[in-house]
C-alpha cells in the first residue's frame, strides 16, 4: 500500500497532442488520412496508461516514443532492482534522458500491485470508474453552401442533386474504461448534409452512424473478449492493423515497427475501419495466446447489375466506398448496399522474457456479391470475386539494443506480402532503422496497413532506411531515405515506374519548455503528362515536391505559449515550370486561472495552385482533430476556448474561418460558396460522471 500511496503522489501531466502528433508525422500532404483516429489513440492512451512495472516490451514499444536502448535499459533496470517506486525512478536510468521522460510521462504509470483486484465486482468499478465521460458536439458552416440551396432543374427537366439533410453536424459519445480491466461505450454520428431518420427497412435508426462497445480484459485465462465495434492489430499490419499508424514521418524510428496489439476497443467516428461482431484472445498456455474473431456488416458500394450475358457475375461493385457520407440520393441509394463476413485468428507465442515473439494469422473475407474494378489495364491484379482468404507469419526478436521484425503473408490470388525490419541503438546517441518492403501486383488485403508510399499494400517494392542522432545535449537530428518501385501501372501511372523520398529535421531544445526544429524533405513520384505530341498516349514523368517547415515552441511563462510555424513547397511536373506555395502561422495560448484556456491562431498563405496547397496542423475539441489543406491567397485564423464550467462540466467552443483574396467563389460542386469567405463553428460540452 505504501508503495500505491507513493505512486499516487505522481500527477500525470496532460500530454501536448497537437505537439507529439508533429513531432510524428513529418508533412501532411492530405486531409484523407485518418489522423483523428491517431489523435483518439493518443487519447485513450493517455486516459488508460500503460503500468511500467508490468508492461511488456511490446506494449512499450507500441508508445512509439522509446528506442530499442531506451526500453532494454527499463526492463534491465527493473530485472536488477525489482518494481518501480514512483515515475522519478526513471531519471536514474542510463539512457533515459529528461526529453523521453518528459514524452512518456503522460502515457504511463508506476503501480505495484493489482488495482483492479480490490475494487469489487465489476458492474461497481465500471460505476465508480473516473473515466467516465459523455460528450455532444455540435458543427456548423456558417456560410450558405450550393448544396443547401433550392435544386436546379437540368437540361433533361430533372431536379439538381441537393443535401437532403441539415448542415448541422452532430455527435454524442460516452465512453468508461479502466487499464487492462474493461471498456464501454457508443457513438452517435450525424454529418452535415444528412438526415436524422427512423426507418428499420432501410437500416437507418436516428443517427446515421451508431457504434457500440464493450470489452472486457485480464479474466484469468480470459486475456481480452470484446463485443460490438472493435479493431485487431497484429503482426507489422499487413493482414489486420487499425488505430495506430504513422507511416513515414519524423520520428523515423521507433514509429517504423508496428506491435502486436491484438483485440481493441473502438470507439472512432471513421465509419470504415473497423469490426463489428466479437473477438476473443484466451491464454493456451505459458507464452501462448489465441484470438478468434468474426465480423459481419454492411459497408457502402456502388452495386451495379451485368448487362453481358456472358458475365460472370451477375450483379458487381468497383469497390468499398469510404467517406461515410450519405447526403444526397446518390449516396444514400449506395448505402450498406455490400454485406462483408470477416473470420480469422491468431496464435502468438512469445518467450518467457519476450525477447522472441512470433504469430499465425489467417483472415478470411466475404462479400455477398462480387468486387470487380473497372476494366482499366492498371486494374489488371486488382481482387475481382466474393471471397479471400489470406495468411500471414510474423516474427519480432530482440536482443540487447537490436529488434528484428517482419511479416509475410500469401492472399488468395497467390501474392506475397512480405515486410522486414531492423531497429538498432549503435549507440546512446545514435538510432538507426532499416526496413525492405515488397507487395506483389496481386497481393490482396481489406484490413492492411503497413508501411508503404500508396495507400495499399500491393503493387510496391521498397527500402527504408532511418537514422536518429544526438550529437550533443539538447540537439537531435532525424533524417531518412526511402527508395520504391511500382512494377506494375497505376492509376494516373501507365507505366511500371519508381521514386524516392528523404526528410531531414534538425531539432534544437535550449530550454526544458521549449523547441525549435528545420526539416526539409524532397519526394520524386512520377505521374502521366502528355508532354511530348509525338507520344500515342502520356507517360509518366517525375514530379518533384520540395517543402521546408520551421518550427518554434516555447511555454514563455506557465500559463502563456507561443507557436510559430514557417513553411514552403516547390513543385514541379516533368520539365515545366516550379511552382511555390508557402504559409505563415502564429500561435498563442493562455490560461486564465485554471478554468479557462484560450488557443488563437493567424496565418497567410499565398499558393501558385492547388498542387501547392499547404495542409498544417490546428487544434481543435477534445477527440477532434483540423489539417485544412489551404491554397490560393488569403488568411486562416481560428480561437479556441476550453471553460471548465464545474468539476463535471468542461466546455469548448472554436470558431474558425479562411478568407480568401480575389476570388468570387469558394469550393465546388455541392460545397460552393458565394464569396470569399468560408467559416465554422464548433462547441463541445463534456460532462464527466
Amino acid at each position: 500500500m505504501a508503495s500505491v500511496a507513493r505512486a499516487q503522489e505522481y500527477v500525470r501531466p496532460q500530454p501536448d497532442l497537437d505537439k507529439l502528433m508533429q513531432e510524428l508525422f513529418a508533412e501532411p500532404q492530405s486531409d484523407q488520412v485518418p489522423y483523428e483516429d491517431l489523435y483518439e489513440t493518443l487519447v485513450q492512451l493517455y486516459q488508460t496508461p500503460l503500468n511500467l512495472n508490468t508492461a511488456t516490451a511490446e506494449e512499450l514499444r507500441s508508445l512509439l516514443l522509446l528506442s530499442e536502448s531506451q526500453i532494454a535499459a527499463l526492463l534491465q533496470h527493473r530485472q536488477e532492482f525489482g518494481p518501480l517506486l514512483s515515475i522519478y525512478e526513471l531519471q536514474t536510468i542510463p539512457g533515459l534522458d529528461l526529453r523521453a521522460i518528459y514524452r512518456v510521462a503522460p502515457f504511463v504509470t508506476v503501480v505495484n500491485v493489482n488495482p483492479n483486484g480490490t475494487r469489487g465486482p465489476l458492474w461497481q468499478r465500471i460505476l465508480q470508474e473516473d473515466n467516465n465521460a459523455l460528450f455532444i458536439r455540435y458543427e456548423r458552416v456558417l456560410q450558405q453552401r450550393q448544396g443547401y440551396t433550392a435544386p436546379d432543374t437540368t437540361s433533361s427537366g430533372s431536379l439538381s442533386s441537393r443535401y437532403l439533410g441539415s448542415p448541422d453536424k452532430l455527435l454524442i459519445r460516452y465512453r468508461t474504461s479502466h487499464t487492462r480491466d474493461f471498456s464501454l461505450g457508443f457513438v452517435a454520428e450525424k454529418d452535415a448534409g444528412e438526415q436524422f431518420v427512423w426507418n428499420p427497412a432501410t437500416r437507418r435508426y436516428g443517427a446515421d452512424y451508431l457504434s457500440a462497445h464493450f470489452v472486457v480484459q485480464e479474466r484469468g485465462r480470459l486475456k481480452t473478449l470484446a463485443l460490438g465495434d472493435y479493431q485487431l492489430q497484429f503482426g507489422q499490419g499487413l493482414l489486420l492493423s487499425s488505430g495506430l499508424q504513422v507511416g513515414k514521418g519524423a520520428e523515423t524510428i521507433t514509429s517504423l515497427r508496428r506491435s502486436s496489439l491484438g483485440v481493441r476497443p473502438y470507439s472512432s467516428v471513421l465509419e470504415s475501419t473497423f469490426f463489428r461482431g466479437a473477438a476473443a484472445t484466451v491464454t493456451m498456455a505459458r507464452g501462448l495466446q489465441a484470438t478468434v474473431f468474426g465480423s459481419r456488416k454492411r459497408v457502402d458500394a456502388n452495386v451495379q447489375a451485368a448487362t453481358d450475358t456472358l458475365a460472370e457475375f451477375d450483379e458487381f461493385s468497383s469497390g468499398v466506398l469510404l467517406t461515410g457520407f450519405h447526403r444526397t440520393a446518390s449516396e444514400l441509394a449506395n448505402r450498406k448496399q455490400l454485406r462483408e463476413t470477416i473470420g480469422g485468428g491468431n496464435l502468438n507465442y512469445a518467450n518467457r522474457d519476450g525477447s522472441f515473439t512470433a504469430g499465425f494469422t489467417a483472415v478470411h473475407t466475404a462479400y455477398d456479391k462480387a468486387l470487380q474494378r473497372q476494366p482499366e489495364l492498371y486494374n489488371a491484379y486488382e481482387f475481382r470475386g466474393r471471397t479471400n482468404t489470406a495468411v500471414s507469419v510474423n516474427y519480432s526478436y530482440g536482443r540487447g539494443n537490436v529488434n528484428f521484425f517482419g511479416e509475410t503473408a500469401r492472399s488468395a490470388s497467390g501474392g506475397i506480402g512480405t515486410i522486414n525490419g531492423l531497429l538498432v541503438s549503435l549507440a546512446s546517441n545514435v538510432d538507426a532503422s532499416v526496413l525492405y518492403r515488397h507487395y506483389d501486383r496481386d497481393f490482396h488485403t481489406f484490413y492492411g496497413n503497413a508501411l508503404s508510399e500508396n495507400t495499399r499494400n500491393i503493387n510496391e517494392t521498397g527500402l527504408y532506411m532511418g537514422l536518429k542522432v544526438r550529437p550533443v545535449a539538447r540537439w537531435e537530428l532525424s533524417a531518412y531515405y526511402d527508395q520504391f518501385r511500382f512494377p506494375w501501372l497505376k492509376y494516373r501511372v501507365g507505366a511500371p515506374s519508381q521514386g524516392h523520398d528523404w526528410l531531414a529535421r534538425l531539432t534544437f531544445a535550449p530550454t526544458k519548455t521549449s523547441t525549435l526544429y528545420v526539416q526539409v524533405r524532397t519526394r520524386v513520384k512520377p505521374y502521366d503528362f502528355d508532354t511530348d505530341p509525338s507520344r500515342l498516349l502520356p507517360l509518366p514523368e517525375p514530379t518533384v515536391r520540395r517543402s521546408i517547415l520551421g518550427y518554434y515552441n516555447a511555454d514563455v511563462t506557465p500559463i502563456f505559449s507561443l507557436r510559430t510555424r514557417v513553411q514552403g513547397t516547390r513543385y514541379r511536373e516533368a520539365d515545366g515550370p516550379w511552382r511555390t506555395g508557402f504559409l505563415m502561422a502564429q500561435d498563442a495560448s493562455v490560461a486564465i486561472g485554471r478554468p479557462l484556456r484560450l488557443t488563437a491562431r493567424y496565418a497567410l498563405f499565398d499558393t501558385d495552385d492547388y498542387d501547392t496547397r499547404q495542409y498544417v496542423f490546428e487544434q481543435d475539441v477534445l477527440y477532434a482533430f483540423s489539417v485544412p489543406g489551404l491554397y490560393g491567397r488569403g488568411t486562416r485564423m481560428y480561437l479556441l476556448a476550453e471553460g471548465r464550467l464545474s468539476r463535471h462540466l468542461t466546455l469548448w467552443v472554436r470558431y474558425a474561418t479562411t478568407r480568401f483574396r480575389d476570388v468570387a467563389t469558394v469550393g465546388s460542386g455541392l460545397e460552393e460558396i458565394q464569396g470569399p469567405e468560408r467559416s465554422e463553428v464548433k462547441a463541445q460540452l463534456r460532462y464527466r460522471f
